[in-house]
């Protein structure tokens, strides 16, 4: 296998994160980091200039986070590669990056020879799921489990997780670039699905499920 011939971005809000990876990765013979991001809208940015084989992407930053990171890009290039390495251990969250079209999911718990197989694995065009999340996901599937927060679209989830973290209305529309009316329509549809009454108690929801901190 040729030197460094897997190029990938690496995208997470703390630098000394990404400075860790980038150590880690550029260890082995065949994985080469080409580009850094800080944002979801630096990795949207950069990405059609770099084209990296993969990107290694972070969820939870600020701005339009990774969810609507993975969006734009795969809707500016269908080809994309995107492994989220998340430290999320929930299921709900690899569920979402999967359905937003990503081709694998790794939490930053992991140890780094398996970040380079996901790496790897999803180069190759294959799909990565660490075994844990892939078991948790299969559990709730075979037991018929649905959380509530399933019924919510992907741009009700993204919604939702904004609200929960305290975000206005207003900020939220102009992130996602949609208008503030169509904002408080996704807002009281995620109320009505989730059986919400305020921003409070949709914060509430989010801390049960593990999504944001307490």
């Amino acid at each position: 296998m040729a030197i460094g011939n897997i190029s990938v971005m690496l995208v997470d809000d703390h630098a000394v994160v990404r400075m860790g990876f980038r150590l880690l990765l550029e260890g082995s013979s065949d994985i080469r980091v080409v580009a850094e991001a800080e944002s979801g809208e630096e990795a949207c940015r950069k990405y059609p200039e770099v084209r990296p084989d993969v990107v290694v992407m972070d969820i939870s930053m600020p701005g339009i986070g990774g969810l609507e990171a993975i969006d734009r890009i795969l809707a500016r290039e269908p080809t994309a590669r995107i492994l989220v390495l998340s430290a999320h251990e929930d299921a709900m969250h690899a569920r979402r990056v999967l359905k937003a079209g990503a081709a694998g999911y790794l939490t930053k718990r992991s140890a780094a020879e398996a970040l380079m197989q996901a790496i790897r694995q999803v180069r190759q065009g294959k799909t990565f799921l660490e075994p844990e999340i892939a078991q948790q996901l299969a559990m709730h599937q075979l037991n018929g489990e649905r959380n509530p927060l399933d019924m919510l679209s992907e741009k009700e989830f993204k919604v939702f997780l904004s609200l929960a973290k305290g975000q206005s209305v207003a900020d939220i529309a102009g992130v996602m670039s949609l208008s503030p009316r169509t904002i408080g329509t996704h807002l009281y549809n995620i109320k009505q699905k989730l059986g919400a009454s305020n921003s409070a108690e949709l914060a509430i929801i989010a801390i049960r499920a593990g999504l944001i901190e307490p």
